[in-house]
């Protein structure tokens, strides 16, 4: 629910025509410049944007007015006017006074990277719970960009008394209207993250593991969270295809019943308003017990996706050295394995190349989540690490309580069983989070 007036003009319609433009900086970035232009290429297809021409720009120092150089300013405007655009889109971060100052020399309307994703974000979002998290990083977002967006703000309203004052201005009025609403989705959230919190320690009373797919945006998390549950989630070639966290039951060799969590996907430069919003839905991976990083191998930039969302995970604690410096009684940072997905689309020798390099690896499975090819042997290793480490245990069961036997049986291997007059000893091996889960089933 909108709380003030934007200008019409400070909103991007579905089918603008646009120009594609990025600051190429020397040693900012782990890819070249055309793959930074052919993802922001698809992240205004992701919303309909007609992208009608990308071009980088090499600056040697970011100009604190404008980003680019004075040069560079013209060639921008010259190439919007030729391309017939309304629509500038900077592959890079802006503040508000450059944003200002490139939509005045150039005369059309300007975006940065983050405001593209969040644009993105608030088409796709799905849940209230989503709806909710866009909305909180957008006003975060615009707070700082007041002076840009609104042209009502110079006007003052006055003050209270008999003589009146300076009153408030509207700029000030607005800011106010935008902390309050903020306040109020961040009570809200609050409220989604107790609910999500209760629905997480339940599932961790229950028997199952978790395992949670994470992966850079496009690298087919959803095709192969659909492969291994039989699921129909939206799986499209397009960035950001799904927001919302999806969570089905599977059957893993050995474990027989676990918990995969399809998440959003993540990007480069992923806005810090986005990350902090979406916390509660990126919680679900810090409950993991077991991450699996899905990889597209062939794609030209593999390994800078992959470190782009090793970033991420460490921001979340989850990965580098965050994850080893948790505090103590902290429960430990899930295990990470990685997919190497999109397997058919790599050609004879690359496929020859990346299996051989996979397979000297414990912690790699190739596959193709599209031909399914691979995903047995994935299932295996993610049986194999959750049991990792699994020792016998020998416990006394009620004869009379069958749904404890029937427990280990699906989670463990039952060694031995010897019945007694009312109890049965019984011989089985565990890994210690299905020694953990066994002994919290009876808790409230």
């Amino acid at each position: 629910m909108a709380i003030f007036n934007r200008d019409s003009e400070d909103e991007v319609a579905r089918g603008a025509r646009a120009v594609v433009v990025h600051a190429e900086t020397h040693g900012g970035d782990r890819r070249d410049s055309d793959a930074r232009l052919e993802e922001a290429r698809g992240l205004a297809l992701a919303i309909g944007i007609d992208v009608r021409a990308a071009q980088a720009f090499r600056v040697r120092d970011r100009k604190p007015a404008t980003l680019f150089g004075s040069g560079q300013v013209d060639q921008i405007a010259t190439l919007a006017r030729q391309e017939e655009a309304d629509l500038i889109i900077v592959d890079n971060s802006l503040s508000p006074v450059q944003q200002s100052n490139l939509e005045k020399a150039c005369e059309a309307k300007v975006i940065d990277r983050t405001g593209l994703i969040l644009e993105i974000f608030g088409e796709r979002a799905a849940t209230n719970e989503g709806r909710l998290q866009v909305e909180l990083a957008h006003l975060d977002y615009q707070a700082g960009r007041l002076v840009r967006s609104w042209t009502h703000l110079e006007r003052q309203r006055g003050g209270f008394g008999f003589l009146g004052g300076p009153g408030e201005t509207q700029i000030e009025a607005d800011r106010r209207m935008i902390r309050d609403r903020m306040a109020k989705i961040r009570k809200e959230l609050d409220q989604v993250t107790r609910t999500r919190g209760l629905h997480r320690a339940r599932r961790q009373r229950a028997p199952w593991p978790v395992i949670a797919l994470v992966g850079y945006t496009n690298a087919g998390k959803s095709t192969l969270f659909n492969r291994m549950t039989g699921a129909d989630v939206m799986a499209q070639d397009l960035l950001f295809a799904t927001l919302d966290p999806t969570m089905r039951q599977i059957a893993l060799p050995g474990l027989d019943k676990a918990i995969l969590s399809d998440t959003v996907g993540f990007v480069s430069d992923l806005p810090t308003q986005l990350i902090a919003a979406f916390r509660a839905t990126l919680e679900e991976v810090l409950s993991a017990d077991l991450i699996v990083h899905v990889r597209d191998i062939a794609h030209p930039d593999s390994d800078a996706q992959r470190d782009d969302v090793l970033d991420v995970l460490g921001e979340l604690g989850v990965a580098g050295e965050a994850a080893l410096e948790r505090a103590e009684g902290e429960p430990a940072a899930p295990l990470i394995i990685e997919a190497w997905n999109k397997l058919d689309l790599l050609d004879a020798d690359a496929a020859i190349v990346a299996r051989e390099t996979a397979a000297r690896r414990d912690d790699v499975a190739i596959l193709s989540a599209l031909t399914g090819e691979g995903v047995e042997q994935l299932q295996r290793m993610i049986s194999d690490h959750m049991t990792t480490g699994a020792k016998v245990y020998g416990l006394r069961i009620p004869v009379s309580d069958g749904a404890a036997m029937a427990w280990l049986h699906e989670h463990g291997e039952v060694l031995s069983t010897e019945v007694e007059e009312e109890e049965s000893r019984v011989e089985v091996r565990l890994s210690d989070a299905a020694f953990a889960r066994f002994g919290k089933r009876g808790e409230a």
